[in-house]
């Protein structure tokens, strides 16, 4: 009869430090995920010089990086240029999509026609906005702020008619994504109003339709 063989307890050691790492894995795994957008557009305050003319506004343009769901944020007081993102936190739409959504809300909120390039009639001045930055920037460990800067350009047929940047920096309730949320939906808040305002000293020039009066010679 053969000895039953028994087993060393090393072996049970590494199969319970085996099990516990499948089962951390497994428990990093399923964390859900926190999804977050600019939640939504509160009533804005009318512009000062009155609502612009109707625009035709193009879905807003940037880096790859705010093509999709991630979430950056960026740790200045110790690697400025290194972008970071959150594991379990992502935004519901890319950035691009979200900003060029609220500037088209917040334009349309302000009396204005909202026009797509498909619908657009010809002669109706166009605005393009490109985003330069849109992050959530650690200065120091518990303080943040939500940084958007974009480019803002108004053409008419193929002419520039004007382009103006725009930045704006909200300081973040907290030091966390929903923190970064919050202050990054506010930053994009007030740019949309500085857009709106100076699209109004661009007023006489959103005017569709508008008969010129020929210039007679003088004999």
């Amino acid at each position: 009869m053969r000895n039953p063989v028994i087993p060393h307890p090393t072996r049970y050691i590494i199969a319970a430090a085996c099990a516990l790492i499948l089962s951390g894995c497994a428990s990093q795994k399923s964390q859900p995920t926190t999804q977050f957008d600019f939640g939504p557009a509160a009533p804005a305050q009318a512009p000062a010089r009155g609502a612009p003319g109707p625009v035709v506004v193009t879905d807003v343009t940037g880096s790859s990086a705010l093509d999709s769901e991630r979430m950056f944020y960026r740790l200045s007081y110790a690697d400025p240029l290194q972008a970071r993102t959150y594991a379990n936190s992502r935004w519901t739409a890319s950035p691009l999509q979200l900003l060029t959504q609220r500037f088209k809300t917040r334009l349309a909120q302000s009396g204005a026609r909202v026009l797509s390039e498909t619908d657009a009639a010809s002669g109706i001045p166009l605005l393009r906005i490109d985003v330069d930055d849109f992050v959530q920037d650690f200065g120091g460990v518990s303080q943040s702020t939500g940084v958007v800067a974009v480019r803002a350009s108004v053409f008419q047929g193929h002419v520039l008619l004007d382009q103006r940047s725009f930045r704006q920096a909200v300081v973040a309730p907290s030091a966390d994504a929903a923190g970064g949320a919050r202050a990054l939906a506010a930053s994009t808040d007030a740019i949309a109003a500085d857009i709106v305002a100076w699209l109004g000293t661009l007023a006489p020039l959103n005017t569709p339709n508008t008969p010129t009066t020929p210039t007679t010679a003088r004999r």
